[in-house]
């Protein structure tokens, strides 16, 4: 049986959709194939998002940044399912050939957060813990 295909898309692809490629490959990473790109890529992942995720052991220092267009032919396999992280991104989705189904979870972006140090890490371990309990509850656990 075939893993399913899961593409997480934002703007940037440097803080969320990259929290969730990296959440869904460890929890359910057997069951499915965990991708993520965005809509105008920022060619990196944020070292915040890479620390709040390594704070429990998920290791997402080797991801990179990625355009939406590496999912679409003739350049790769489009996904079974695209969710979107951000509004923005909903809005930019290209049409994918082939039937993909669409999902919207929007969540805020920490990358914006301000505030002292900790307190701006402090978002990027609730956004972290929001996007795993929206997975576990809506994706993996239905599946």
């Amino acid at each position: 049986m075939s893993r399913r295909r899961v593409l997480f898309l934002c703007t940037g692809n440097s803080c969320r959709s990259q929290m969730a490629e990296g959440w869904l490959r460890h929890l359910a990473g057997d069951r499915f194939e965990s991708l993520s790109a965005g809509a105008k890529p920022a060619g990196y992942v944020h070292p915040l998002a890479i620390a709040a995720m390594a704070e429990l052991g998920i290791d997402i220092s080797d991801l990179r940044s990625k355009h939406i267009n590496e999912f679409l032919p003739p350049q790769g396999a489009p996904p079974d399912l695209i969710i979107s992280v951000c509004s923005s991104a909903e809005k930019e989705c290209p049409v994918f050939p082939a039937q993909v189904e669409r999902w919207h979870w929007p969540f805020d972006d920490p990358y914006h957060a301000a505030g002292t140090p900790e307190e701006i890490q402090q978002e990027f371990r609730r956004v972290r813990d929001e996007i795993a309990d929206r997975l576990r509850r809506e994706l993996i656990d239905l599946v």
